[in-house]
């Protein structure tokens, strides 16, 4: 995304791009292999993490040729024609980029990791991204980098529960880590970050509705948000499919459709979970995957009216429901054609 956005916006002029590692497991590094800026004259890289004990000096250079050796990769480090410069940083360490102040400090996580503060004219931002808490050395520095930032971006893979128990040890933290973090350096806002592949959406919601509760100044980090930081305060922008969160509801509707035979049905069903993406229905038919559905909703309306809600959507997964006889449908919402008004 970012790269073809980069391509398109800037063309022959290119970036002078800074980019600060956190640390080389697959999960942080993996992409780059597929930034087409790279892969371009006009952009200039400048990349910044720590030497590993395992790779010595200039690990950040043997990591990234690493990824492009045969026969991991169709090409070699040589087609990526931009240029590329690798500093090597460590803990306490501080320098500035046009006018922005960054510091590195370490965080408690397997073969090692960096979490960065950035301090800008518009406000400062902390990216600890892998980190679990415990270690006095390393609980030290995350407050140090923390401390009165306006936006903090942490490591929220798991639950409370997941992380007193099957999850100690693994170099992650919970939802509640962070806000007592947030809570003791006077941060301003939280994002929770690195979610669990495990995590659905609904485990998702669930951390960050309990969150809130604690701290209210609580994001959970969705592709597609952006965070602008500016002298008058921050700006959260979310993809519009996510802006609500899901809400448990009992509707009664009507879905029409087609079956996994073919055949065409229509029924009445109850809607148990919305939001502005989609739906969980209950019906007894049994639709056909990527099939087309439409939902018509009764809810309500002004002076003891009823109002109808007239919803198109792809169907994406079904289960055995949880009453008997019943199905479990998941459907996405998708937009509606517009309509054509000659006289408009």
């Amino acid at each position: 995304m970012l790269g073809n956005l980069w391509t398109q916006t800037h063309g022959e002029r290119g970036v002078d791009a800074h980019v600060l590692v956190t640390h080389y497991h697959w999960d942080h590094i993996q992409g780059l292999p597929f930034f087409r800026p790279l892969f371009e004259s006009q952009y200039k890289f400048n990349f910044y993490s720590f030497q590993s004990k395992y790779l010595g000096p200039d690990s950040l250079r043997q990591v990234l040729e690493a990824q492009l050796a045969s026969p991991y990769f169709p090409v070699d480090v040589s087609t990526m024609t931009a240029a590329r410069t690798f500093h090597e940083v460590t803990s306490g360490q501080k320098w500035e980029i046009n006018g922005t102040r960054i510091t590195a400090g370490w965080l408690n996580h397997p073969q090692g990791c960096l979490g960065y503060r950035l301090e800008t004219s518009g406000g400062s931002i902390v990216y600890a991204t892998d980190n679990e808490p415990g270690v006095a050395e390393f609980d030290q520095n995350l407050r140090e980098l923390v401390h009165d930032a306006d936006v903090f971006v942490y490591d929220a893979q798991y639950s409370p529960e997941q992380l007193a128990t099957e999850r100690r040890g693994w170099g992650h933290s919970s939802w509640l880590e962070g806000i007592k973090i947030a809570r003791e350096c006077k941060v301003r806002n939280l994002i929770l970050f690195h979610h669990d592949p495990d995590s659905t959406d609904k485990v998702i919601d669930g951390f960050l509705s309990a969150a809130r509760h604690e701290f209210p100044a609580t994001w959970a980090a969705t592709e597609g948000m952006t965070v602008s930081l500016s002298e008058r305060g921050i700006h959260v922008a979310l993809p519009k499919s996510r802006i609500g969160q899901r809400r448990r509801i009992r509707f009664a509707a009507t879905v029409s459709g087609q079956g996994e035979d073919g055949l065409n049905f229509e029924e009445k069903a109850i809607v148990r979970d919305i939001s502005l993406q989609g739906a969980y229905l209950t019906l007894k038919s049994r639709p056909k995957l990527q099939s087309e559905l439409r939902v018509v909703i009764e809810a309500a309306g002004d002076d003891n009216r009823s109002s109808v809600l007239s919803l198109r959507g792809t169907v994406i997964h079904f289960d055995p429901g949880s009453e008997k006889g019943n199905n479990g449908v998941g459907v996405v919402f998708i937009e509606e054609p517009e309509s054509v008004h000659p006289n408009d």
